[in-house]
């Protein structure tokens, strides 16, 4: 018996109100999976875009990057 059907077997058993509970958080587990994968790609996308700009000099000063008020 593999790992999915031990857990269908075991959910089987219970009461349906508990049933839903079950699937309340598998949901919430696939969800955080879900914005776990989109975290890892946005921050692969973003060091795969910046790749050997480390070293680069900025064109800009720290003066250009403030801005004075009066």
């Amino acid at each position: 018996m593999n790992l999915v059907e031990k857990i269908i077997k075991n959910i089987q058993v219970l009461p349906k109100s508990k049933q839903v509970e079950v699937l309340d958080f598998v949901e919430y587990l696939r969800s955080n999976v879900e914005k776990q994968e989109r975290k890892d790609w946005t921050d692969l996308s973003l060091s795969s875009a910046m790749r050997g700009m480390e070293d680069e000099k900025s064109p800009y000063s720290l003066d250009d990057l403030k801005e004075i008020f009066s």
